[in-house]
């Protein structure tokens, strides 16, 4: 009688055993564009640091396609269990929603950190008839859609800025869509598309150069480079993101993954990963994450609104 009392007493304690011990199996990372873009660079950025802070492998995945939504629907419908989590941009959840019928709003994930914040540069393709930002506005005022240039996707936060930019400017372009900015970049290198605006990260990987910074100050990383601002044309613009986790997903799981995520932002290694990238780190916890999201998702829905893009 006494051992079976010991093991019905084990026996209850396993479960909880079985979640304080959270993770104890690898975490899949859905990464929602294709290899070689800005998202996919800093997650992998940060997925071997997040490996180390959490004590198992984190597993990146990609999943391109329709601007991100096919990746971050996959995330918003898994199981909550803490297994499978996401990394995402913020245009993906704040602007995609009001553009196509996405499975999913603002509000439908579990925020887990904020992990980087980049301003976005104007980027020159290779072979383009210009070499400065001020030559790709003369050449665009040579002829209706004479400039053609790229983004990754109708609606995305690149095609919005640069359409701003060429607006401001009284000029027009012809856009080219791309699944993400690997494509775009190689588009860029192959001398498909002349022009298009990305992080910084990408004239970092790839050697294409960098016309000007969407930006009131230049960046430490790419000290040579203007400011629109400085050029005329005063325009702000960044893509920022972190990790997602499906709605539901328990207190005690969150908070282990934002510890996780926080460290893994302080460690060297990611640091001098964004570094390379001319990227950069910026933490916040998941409640400052979600807000952040939310308020900007409720201004692009009326700026969308706005310039007749939304679908509701």
């Amino acid at each position: 009688m006494i051992i079976r009392a010991l093991l019905l007493s084990l026996a209850l304690l396993l479960p909880a055993a079985a979640q304080e011990a959270y993770p104890s199996r690898p975490v899949q990372l859905i990464i929602p564009y294709p290899p070689g873009g800005n998202t996919d660079l800093m997650a992998r950025a940060l997925q071997a640091e997040l490996s180390r802070a959490l004590g198992v492998s984190v597993v990146g995945v990609n999943r391109g396609g329709a601007a991100g939504a096919i990746g971050n629907a996959e995330v918003a419908r898994a199981r909550p269990d803490g297994l499978t989590i996401g990394v995402s941009p913020n245009n993906a959840i704040t602007t995609q929603p009001f553009l196509q019928a996405t499975p999913y709003q603002a509000d439908g994930f579990r925020y887990i950190c904020q992990f980087y914040d980049n301003p976005q540069v104007v980027i020159l393709g290779r072979n383009a008839p210009f070499s400065d930002l001020r030559g790709m506005i003369a050449f665009a005022r040579t002829g209706k859609e004479a400039l053609v240039y790229g983004a990754p996707g109708q609606g995305s936060t690149q095609h919005i800025l640069f359409a701003q930019l060429l607006r401001a400017a009284g000029v027009d372009g012809l856009m080219v869509s791309y699944t993400g900015a690997g494509p775009m970049a190689a588009a860029a290198l192959g001398g498909t598309i002349m022009a298009f605006a990305e992080s910084a990260s990408i004239p970092a990987s790839t050697g294409l150069q960098a016309l000007a910074v969407l930006a009131d100050r230049r960046m430490p990383g790419l000290p040579e480079v203007p400011t629109s601002a400085e050029l005329g044309m005063p325009m702000n613009g960044s893509t920022y993101g972190g990790l997602l986790a499906p709605l539901g997903l328990p207190d005690a799981m969150a908070a282990v993954l934002e510890r996780a995520c926080e460290a893994a932002v302080a460690s060297e290694g990611f640091r001098n990963a964004a570094e390379r990238l001319n990227a950069g780190p910026s933490f916040l916890p998941g409640a400052a994450f979600r807000a952040r999201f939310l308020a900007e998702a409720a201004v692009n829905r009326t700026l969308l609104q706005e310039l007749g893009l939304s679908n509701r």
